[in-house]
């Protein structure tokens, strides 16, 4: 029976933008970065420093979608992680999806 994800998709979905990160993690930092330059205010869960993280962190690698983190939710919708949040941001997408999510209000 696979692990069941209902607790990262529940606080994916709680927030327009929410990324699954660990405190330690340079990459997890540079995509904290590039949403902040947008004047985004992700809400930010350091798997390394909560209680459940570890239980998070399977949840998050039962999703499929690469390393556990950093993983990143728009919308409600999980993104995925480093790779796809560069890949729409390249393709010129990724504004508009946090502009449609309200995660940013106005872009110049």
């Amino acid at each position: 029976m696979g692990t069941n994800t209902n607790t990262v998709r529940n606080l994916g979905a709680q927030r327009p933008l929410v990324i699954f990160s660990k405190s330690t993690c340079c990459v997890s930092e540079s995509v904290k970065i590039l949403f902040y330059g947008f004047g985004a205010n992700p809400m930010i869960y350091e798997l390394d420093e909560l209680q459940n993280g570890q239980q998070l962190e399977k949840e998050l690698v039962a999703l499929g979608r690469g390393p556990s983190v950093p993983m990143v939710f728009i919308g409600g919708e999980l993104v995925g992680g480093p790779n796809e949040v560069n890949s729409l941001h390249l393709q010129g997408v990724l504004v508009n999806k946090l502009l449609s999510a309200r995660a940013i209000h106005v872009w110049r």
